[in-house]
């Protein structure tokens, strides 16, 4: 059975693959032929995420999942939330989005934060919906030089290391992505098991 997954991130394909184990396999858009950009219109992380599924589901009527992240800070009322990739312009350049989140929150002694991913799957024509929350706090500037976005300046609680001071496995145990992944795996786990 094949799994597409709405995203060329080939490391996030790799990551869920390695994760569901080979009764499954997931494509990304490319691996499955599609080259499209899917908007990102909405003023949620569910519907932005259901938004790409639905879309990568009308073109091709397979199983498909895609996912949604955003950064989500206490203090400005939940920013950069569903803009976080954008929260500086459309460009996407992490560094301005950075010190723009750094300026708003200026020295605010409340920098509590958490990132959260929302993972839409669309099995046998239905939607599923996953959700995963890693909790953390925002630092005053950014240290640590791996990892990508706003990994610099989050350090996840029950750490004294930002995400870009851990390697791709230490941030991958605890991230939020992870704990959506995990759901996501084990309901099709279950559905490989049931059609057995």
């Amino acid at each position: 059975m094949k799994l597409i997954f709405a995203t060329n991130n080939q490391h996030k394909v790799d990551e869920i693959q390695a994760a569901i184990g080979h009764e499954l396999e997931v494509m990304s858009l490319k691996q499955a032929g599609i080259d499209i950009d899917i908007p990102e219109p909405h003023d949620t992380l569910e519907a932005n995420a259901s938004e790409k599924s639905q879309t990568i589901h009308r073109l091709t009527g397979q199983h498909c999942f895609s996912e949604d992240t955003g950064l989500e800070v206490e203090a400005l009322n939940g920013e950069p939330g569903v803009k976080s990739a954008r929260y500086a312009g459309e460009d996407k350049a992490f560094d301005k989005n950075i010190e723009k989140l750094l300026g708003k929150l200026g020295d605010s002694a409340n920098r509590k934060a958490q990132f959260r991913t929302v993972i839409s799957l669309i099995w046998e024509g239905k939607e599923w919906l996953f959700e995963g929350i890693c909790e953390g706090t925002i630092t005053r500037q950014p240290v640590g030089s791996s990892g990508f976005g706003y990994d610099p300046v989050f350090t996840p609680t029950g750490s004294n290391r930002t995400f870009a001071e851990m390697s791709m496995a230490e941030k991958n145990a605890i991230s939020h992505r992870k704990k959506a992944a995990e759901k996501l795996v084990l309901f099709l786990q279950n559905q490989v098991t049931k059609a057995r």
